[in-house]
């Protein structure tokens, strides 16, 4: 395993076009088809498992296309030139299928705020062979400053509360990353509370 903090050097920015291949080949190595296309896809929950597992590279090259056209904000860490982490951040008006979600949808809390100004982590994917070693952290770190350089009034962050599920699982960021990031816990329903950060 690859000590970051001695040998190698973990450099975070904004994903580009040019990151296109590199970021699909994160997707690939951690075997996860949906290449960060859920909240852009209209079908229903059926559809969408038949697209993932039949249907992956649609995703990928959808992935690809919208990084080239500049339609994703996100944060890239890279190794050795070699994308191993991956983080999105997305304005709430962009995630209404996440909102919408009948876990979410009737949560006063989640009014709170201006909608145009109001972001949440909707993605995190770190490279298997080097989870647990601080690239999540990083990621995050470089996404609260991309979202204020966009405006950013509050972060919203709903990740899963399960301590039984793996850090494959973990896709929106486990609930311990938000914590020592100093975001509040605005609704606590275990396994799925959200948490703010408020600029």
């Amino acid at each position: 395993m690859l000590d970051m903090t001695e040998t190698n050097e973990l450099k975070l920015r904004r994903a580009q076009g040019e990151d296109a291949e590199r970021v699909a080949q994160l997707f690939e190595r951690a075997d996860v088809p949906c290449f960060c296309q859920y909240y852009q896809f209209d079908g229903d929950h059926r559809q969408w498992q038949d697209r993932c597992a039949n249907h992956r590279s649609s995703n990928r090259q959808a992935l690809e296309q919208d990084l080239t056209d500049n339609k994703v904000s996100a944060i890239i860490a890279l190794l050795d030139e070699q994308v191993i982490g991956w983080a999105r951040v997305a304005r709430k008006a962009e995630l209404r299928k996440l909102y919408d979600n009948r876990l979410y949808r009737s949560l006063a809390v989640l009014g709170e705020g201006e909608a145009s100004t109001t972001f949440s982590i909707s993605c995190f994917l770190v490279d298997p062979k080097l989870r647990r070693h601080g690239v999540a952290r990083a990621l995050l770190t470089a996404c609260v400053e991309l979202a204020k350089t966009l405006g950013a009034s509050a972060i919203e962050a709903f990740p899963r509360g399960a301590t039984d599920v793996s850090d494959g699982e973990q896709w929106t960021g486990p609930e311990s990353l938000y914590q020592q990031a100093n975001f509040r816990l605005i609704h606590d329903f275990p396994p799925y509370p959200v948490y703010r950060l408020n600029f």
